[in-house]
């Protein structure tokens, strides 16, 4: 994997600490839902103590439901098992101020047994593997992920206590690309901007999106782990920040019948000595790499949907003519298919555009990974390009529920070969728990059909 370069050091951090400027340190990982869990510590016992030791954390953080529920069917984590600890380890490569909250040091965790084995279910855990099979054959990827988000006028507290009905959009109408509607919530996108920044992310550019009162904060591209480090900080960030500002904002894949919030995710190779291995003199300027690889997206893009697409919800992203795919399709500049590929020469790459705002980055970019890899080992062969509008061709479709997601990834070999047996039961139980709670549930829909009229 690339060295990392840590947006704040150790010793700047104590300087910090001792003159007073820094005096709370946070300490975190992304669960299955890709949510930072974790601690908050007096800074100067961090340093003491943390630092070098760690700490523990609850092994049932990866064994709930989002509601925090502790439910069946983990193997890791249950009460049969007495819900024990695993250890929290600190990656310094990860140490990076928090601006959005004064006094504040961040840093994300990797997961570990009491014997020091890793916690092999964990997402980052999962990603590093197949980093690490990605370095083997000599290559390190290189991500970026687009993330979008609706604001609201409503705070969090009031948002919930309508039951997230009646809310206010930060804007009325289609904003696409408009000045004039990002400068409607310009403070809010310059704070998410500015204080980004002041994390250690690179940030790009803010653009206004198509449903009422939705946008895009777009940072630089890094290596595969960063990236999903910085994701995950963003995502919380931004939503604590929009809180402080006393409004709301949602990246759920689906909040309402109009245009859902997409994470497209970019994805590129380099070899070791930093080169693009993705262009090349064959057919639309790519490498033998890059086409098997491709070719890999497409061979094992239903089985691994479930990491692309973990919830409900998601799936409700996939209609036709929504800008969100539904034909397991690749095309050249093609927002109708799958995978696109965009970009020339040295920035050549390939866009998965199934994810959608809910996703988990370190799962996502992890599929992605793997079925590059199951192209690059097989030497699978890239079928020609969509050339025109994918959601009218006789393309296989994606998965059109989360229980269908999870029936593919349960009962494929290529998951179960990437992966490993463990990481393979522990989401089909995360998707069944989601499914089960779905079918559970009594929804608005059902209520404004049956109530009088049935």
């Amino acid at each position: 994997m690339a060295d990392r370069t840590p947006p704040l050091g150790v010793e700047e951090l104590r300087l910090l600490v001792e003159s007073g400027e820094i005096d709370t340190v946070v300490l975190a990982f992304p669960d299955m839902q890709g949510r930072l869990q974790g601690k908050r510590f007096a800074a100067p016992f961090f340093l003491a103590d943390v630092l070098e030791h760690g700490t523990e954390g609850c092994n049932y953080l990866l064994a709930v439901d989002t509601d925090m529920n502790t439910v069946d069917g983990y193997a890791m984590s249950s009460w049969e098992r007495g819900y024990g600890d695993f250890a929290m380890r600190p990656d310094l490569s990860t140490l990076r101020r928090v601006p959005w909250h004064e006094g504040t040091a961040l840093l994300l965790a990797d997961l570990a047994w009491e014997n020091g084995s890793p916690v092999v279910a964990a997402p980052r855990q999962i990603l590093r593997r197949q980093l690490e099979r990605l370095a083997a054959h000599g290559y390190t990827a290189h991500v970026g992920t687009e993330l979008e988000f609706i604001v609201f006028r409503d705070t969090y507290e009031q948002a919930w206590d309508s039951g997230y009905r009646g809310l206010t959009p930060a804007n009325q109408y289609n904003v696409d690309y408009s000045v004039l509607g990002t400068g409607r919530v310009e403070p809010l996108l310059r704070r998410i901007r500015n204080e980004m920044a002041g994390a250690g992310l690179t940030v790009e550019s803010a653009k206004g999106e198509c449903n009422p009162g939705q946008h895009e904060i777009a940072f630089k591209y890094a290596d595969a782990l960063t990236t999903c480090d910085q994701h995950a900080v963003y995502k919380t960030g931004a939503k604590e920040i929009a809180a402080q500002e006393g409004v709301s904002l949602t990246f759920m894949a689906k909040y309402n019948e109009r245009e859902g919030n997409s994470c497209h995710i970019h994805l590129s190779l380099q070899d070791e000595s930093g080169s693009s291995v993705m262009a090349g003199d064959g057919p639309g300027g790519m490498s033998p790499v890059m086409r098997h690889f491709l070719a890999g997206q497409l061979a094992a893009l239903r089985d691994f949907s479930l990491l692309y697409a973990p919830t409900v919800n998601a799936y409700k992203r996939f209609q036709p003519g929504s800008f969100a795919p539904t034909a397991v399709a690749w095309g050249r500049d093609n927002r109708t298919c799958a995978l696109r590929v965009v970009g020339h020469g040295r920035s050549l790459r390939f866009e998965n555009r199934l994810p959608g705002g809910d996703v988990n980055p370190h799962l996502a970019v992890a599929g992605m990974i793997a079925a590059g890899l199951h192209g690059l080992e097989n030497e699978l062969e890239l079928p020609e390009p969509c050339a025109g509008n994918a959601y009218a061709a006789a393309y296989e479709h994606v998965p059109r529920t989360l229980r269908d997601a999870a029936e593919l990834w349960e009962n494929s070999p290529r998951a179960k070969d990437a992966f490993g047996d463990e990481v393979v039961a522990h989401y089909r139980n995360m998707a069944r728990v989601e499914v089960d709670a779905f079918d559970a549930a009594v929804t608005d829909w059902e209520l404004r059909r049956s109530f009088e009229r049935l």
